[in-house]
């Protein structure tokens, strides 16, 4: 009852009540980042979903697009801007996705949405992360979001798959406030993201 009924409601209940509250700081970022990114707020992505469905991720962009000499894009701590390091350091990069949510697209909590090309690299338990809807937040992102392994973000993601519940998903809820006030995993250490997944 709770996973195909009541989770899908109050996500959506969640999200357009999010949205209006945050309205004020959606549309402040908004400008700024129109501003530091040369007209370009927003960033959107092609993100495999629930039983690996394709679909376009909206996030404020943090990163600028400059390339070198010979055209290509900088590094990512290159190009993280000073508003967008503060956007991402308080996670309001991730309001965006409320969007997401509300389309039916995204969850509040579930397991991150990921890059299509690592789709091919997963072994098949890893794969279940997929049977679910990705999420603004989840079970890895609350203990060490980037500065974990990629293979405990799997189990992390998996052992959700398998256990998810309304009390979880309330205990993923509250510990991710509590994260993002000690701003704690957001980096890997030495990277300005987390370093790509390569396979098992």
């Amino acid at each position: 009852m709770y996973k195909p009924i009541i989770k899908p409601f109050l996500d959506f209940l969640a999200a357009l009540i999010g949205l209006l509250l945050l309205s004020p700081i959606f549309i402040s970022v908004t400008l700024l980042l129109f501003i530091a990114n040369q007209g370009k707020p927003f960033f959107f992505q092609k993100r495999p979903g629930n039983n690996e469905r394709i679909f376009s991720i909206i996030k404020f962009k943090t990163m600028n697009d400059k390339k070198d000499t010979k055209g290509n894009l900088l590094s990512d701590a290159e190009r993280l801007t000073a508003v967008g390091k503060f956007v991402r350091k308080t996670s309001l990069d991730e309001i965006p996705q409320l969007i997401n949510v509300l389309k039916g697209d995204m969850s509040l909590v579930g397991p991150r949405p990921l890059l299509p090309e690592y789709l091919p690299l997963y072994n098949p338990e890893q794969k279940k992360r997929h049977q679910v809807k990705p999420g603004i937040t989840g079970w890895a992102q609350v203990y060490g979001r980037n500065a974990i392994s990629w293979e405990d973000k799997f189990r992390l993601d998996v052992e959700y798959v398998k256990n998810q519940s309304f009390l979880l998903d309330l205990k993923i809820l509250f510990l991710t406030v509590k994260k993002v006030f000690v701003s704690e995993g957001i980096n890997q250490a030495g990277q300005a993201t987390a370093e790509k997944f390569k396979g098992n």
